[in-house]
């Protein structure tokens, strides 16, 4: 019933809808990164914290919960509607966060980082949104989710250490977990009823999902993404007071910048890639940008300039493949299990942010920084040459079928 101009640009209730959800993604997010920047060092406080393994998997478990139940979430999402899934996983993760607030070591801290993630709304958030947009603004919809976590991710990078330097950890816990009651109103109230969906496909098995070829690339690559991720941010921080001189109160003075550049740096790619359906081309050639920046962290001297350069370099391609990713999955998955699709995604996103936190602390504790990034550039590696299979998506307005409106 659009017209060819009316489909050429989002309508309001797409845009709200995805701002919103986006802002909902983005608040549970702050519950993961707020911590990164710090809790390395905290952890050195907490009884048992002086183990790096332990420092690890407390970083890591919110990955392997949210891993857990990614799949179960999704399909209730698909059977029962995606805003009491959402609300359901942000009560969750209200209650970890209080939970690790309140946690006297490092064991309690890891049963609350585990509860924090079993609030595993990824894939129902992500689902609500391929619902509701066209698919031929999906990218732009799902840029939004991509770039609030980028921007959720820069945001806690800078204002942590200056959060934990006023309120202190149990203060940050507390934080993300009022964030989180907050975000129930958001979804509430301000996020749009959500579309009629297609019912669920009876004959499509989650086997069939996680083994379609194009989606198991993507989920492969997620996997690899937050793996990646979490690792670098067991051994970056230190690094930065050890080698680089600058105190962990002053570390937003290099990721400041650091984020704002990349941020205007990762538009330009996005935009020629949908406009001239070269999708394929930057994505690949992201994955490239992220293993160089593992073989810069081998191979570079470790000064404060060099290590801004680096993790420039590394937030332009994160965020560059934070915000393609999901749009790539939604557009492939079949119609009626985008929820088990996404469910699937987000599991194996999850499972990598739980890998990269317990392999960086276990590599840091027995080999040191070094071999942290070394499995990072074979992981990268591998992932660009999977990625080199997968089928160019068509150009943004050529694609086969609305989503429901």
């Amino acid at each position: 019933m659009s017209s060819s101009l009316d489909s050429s640009r989002m309508s309001r209730l797409e845009i709200r809808t995805s701002a919103t959800l986006a802002s909902i993604f983005g608040l549970r997010m702050l519950g993961l990164f707020l911590i990164l920047p710090v809790f390395a060092v905290h952890a050195r406080s907490l009884p048992g914290g002086g183990n790096t393994m332990l420092v690890g998997i407390a970083l890591g478990i919110y990955g392997l919960t949210q891993g857990v139940l990614q799949i179960p979430f999704g399909i209730a999402s698909d059977r029962f509607g995606r805003k009491p899934v959402i609300v359901f996983g942000l009560l969750l993760f209200a209650l970890g966060s209080l939970i690790a607030a309140l946690a006297p070591d490092i064991g309690w801290t890891i049963a609350g980082r585990a509860v924090q993630g079993a609030g595993a709304i990824s894939a129902a958030v992500t689902a609500f949104i391929a619902d509701a947009t066209r698919e031929e603004h999906r990218t732009k919809a799902m840029a939004m989710v991509g770039s609030t976590i980028g921007l959720t991710f820069a945001l806690s990078l800078i204002f942590s250490p200056v959060l934990y330097r006023s309120i202190g950890m149990a203060g940050l816990f507390g934080l993300t977990g009022v964030l989180s009651l907050l975000a129930i109103g958001v979804v509430l109230y301000l996020v749009p009823p959500a579309p009629q969906m297609p019912p669920p496909d009876s004959s499509l098995t989650a086997s069939q999902v996680i083994f379609k070829p194009e989606l198991l690339r993507l989920n492969v690559g997620i996997f690899t993404l937050h793996l990646v991720q979490m690792a670098m941010f067991v051994v970056v921080p230190p690094l930065l007071i050890e080698q680089g001189g600058l105190p962990l109160s002053e570390h937003w003075k290099v990721y400041l910048p650091v984020v704002l550049i990349s941020f205007a740096l990762m538009v330009p790619p996005i935009i020629y890639a949908e406009r001239h359906g070269k999708m394929k081309t930057v994505f690949v050639a992201a994955i490239a940008l992220l293993a160089l920046v593992q073989l810069g962290w081998v191979m570079l001297p470790h000064s404060l300039l060099t290590m801004a350069a680096i993790l420039l370099a590394f937030f332009v391609a994160f965020n560059i493949l934070e915000a393609s990713l999901p749009s790539m999955v939604s557009r492939v998955a079949p119609p009626g299990a985008k929820g088990l699709a996404l469910g699937v995604y987000n599991t194996t996103q999850a499972l990598g942010l739980f890998a990269g936190g317990a392999l960086g602390g276990v590599l840091s504790k027995y080999f040191g920084a070094t071999a942290v990034f070394g499995l990072s550039l074979v992981l990268s590696l591998v992932w660009w040459l999977v990625a080199r299979g997968m089928r160019e998506l068509p150009k943004r307005g050529q694609a086969s079928a609305p989503a429901s409106t």
